[in-house]
């Protein structure tokens, strides 16, 4: 199911159950008032009833032929009265009741006065008023108990069409907000289709990398995804390059054996001349020499290929000392023998966001070769400054001559090119400087050795 299918779906259950307790709370109040509106009312129509009563001094109560409700003298009208003595015995009915069941109740006090509502016999319901008085007249007493009744038919007929009203209104906003949300949704969602349009035009070859202005949500979203395609790009031009680099660097030493292995087998036959031995061990000294070689172009570029170069922010920051700890301890045990003193100077805190493998094999280097050149003491020292990170590896050798620095620090620079007890460290340490955006730069140390110096963009 779609995001906005998702969206939309779970929106239209809460508009309808936000819908359904809204019409069900404005049904009841309006009911509760229509019922408040009817007492009030009767209650009216009751005063009414006993301003026209008169009672004589023997107690006996009359009513006037024509009351001030007309409803009162029209039979069936709805609207009907009643007055009893204090014993419940009925003494007087309006015109309009005849023939009508009204339900009977107990007397009421004097004074006081009841709201209700009831059924007849055959089931038809009434709102009943009806209020206790104490009649005096020529210093006596007389209870009376005065009824106003009205049954239901206005009432729940202005109920139900309240009802339809409201449903109606309701139903037609509800339709109104689902449409509104759908068209809401649809221009919300945009950037999300577009970022998949894009992505399909990635896939598809049409385009490098995700483009336009996006929604600052969605903001961090692309940037990583276009850091992830520049650093899968860049990886994969890595090995382009290494795998064209490593078929050049290899053609010397493979055609140096074949000339050797030729020069062998014309010795063969001219049937072992003189100097056969001789000629057999240059073969074998050069065969030697040449597969070491390109063991270390290999090494050199598949270390190349394997860099992962800069990372996007979804990498965490590995932290460099316990790294280079790592590494000092690993590096004590290979030179223990010439008891090298290694001082840290690096905050705990300082963290680089790279490949891991990547700082390692940068770090491992770079001390590897200090431990292989120095006399007796090895100082490695970074700090975070300015946006950039800054590693500094210090020995106390002979140091790196400006040839070779020149050398190693000219850009695209082979590992067949090192110089003999170089190695590929350093060729490696500037290819992964070179894959992160950094600088490399080799100069003195204060220590009386090589300074090696690396700075990489934080």
């Amino acid at each position: 199911m779609s995001l906005n299918a998702r969206i939309i779906i779970a929106a239209s259950l809460v508009l309808a159950i936000f819908l359904a307790l809204t019409g069900i709370a404005l049904d009841q109040a309006f009911r509760d008032s229509a019922r408040a509106a009817r007492q009030e009312r009767l209650q009216g129509q009751l005063y009414l009833l006993i301003g026209a009563a008169e009672v004589d001094e023997h107690g006996k109560l009359s009513m006037p032929e024509q009351l001030s409700e007309p409803r009162f003298g029209q039979p069936g009208s709805g609207l009907y009265a009643t007055i009893a003595q204090q014993q419940g015995k009925e003494i007087w009915r309006s015109t309009s009741s005849l023939n009508i069941g009204i339900p009977s109740t107990p007397p009421v006090a004097p004074g006081k006065s009841s709201f209700s509502r009831q059924s007849d016999t055959t089931g038809v319901p009434f709102f009943i008023y009806r209020m206790g008085v104490n009649w005096t007249e020529a210093g006596r007493s007389f209870v009376f108990t005065f009824s106003v009744a009205e049954d239901l038919a206005a009432f729940n007929t202005q109920l139900a069409h309240y009802r339809r009203s409201l449903w109606g209104w309701l139903a037609a906003m509800a339709s109104l907000l689902l449409l509104a949300q759908v068209i809401l949704l649809r221009w919300g969602l945009r950037p999300l289709r577009r970022v998949a349009a894009e992505v399909r035009a990635i896939e598809d070859g049409e385009k490098e990398q995700l483009g336009g202005d996006y929604p600052r949500e969605l903001r961090a979203l692309t940037e990583n995804l276009n850091g992830l395609l520049q650093r899968e790009r860049a990886q994969q031009k890595r090995y382009r390059d290494a795998l064209g680099d490593l078929a050049h660097s290899l053609k010397t030493p493979l055609a140096i054996m074949r000339g050797a292995l030729s020069e062998q087998a014309r010795g063969v036959l001219l049937e072992q001349p003189p100097g056969a031995l001789a000629n057999a061990t240059t073969l074998a000294d050069t065969v030697e020499e040449e597969t070491g070689k390109m063991q270390r172009i290999v090494d050199y570029q598949l270390q190349r290929a394997a860099t992962a170069g800069p990372s996007s922010r979804l990498v965490a920051p590995v932290e460099i000392r316990p790294v280079a700890e790592k590494i000092i301890a690993a590096l004590a045990k290979v030179y223990h023998d010439k008891g090298v003193s290694v001082a840290v100077e690096v905050p705990g805190s300082l963290a680089f966001r790279c490949d891991q493998g990547d700082l390692l094999e940068l770090l491992g280097n770079l001390l590897d070769n200090a431990h292989k050149w120095c006399t007796g003491r090895v100082k490695l020292s970074a700090r975070g400054e300015t946006g950039k990170l800054t590693l500094v590896v210090e020995d106390d050798g002979p140091g790196i001559p400006a040839r070779e620095i020149e050398r190693i620090l000219q850009r695209g620079a082979r590992a067949d090119q090192s110089t003999p007890g170089q190695g590929i460290g350093l060729a490696v340490v500037a290819s992964i400087v070179q894959a992160y955006d950094g600088e490399i730069g080799i100069g003195a140390s204060p220590l009386g050795g090589a300074a090696i110096t690396i700075s990489l963009p934080l």
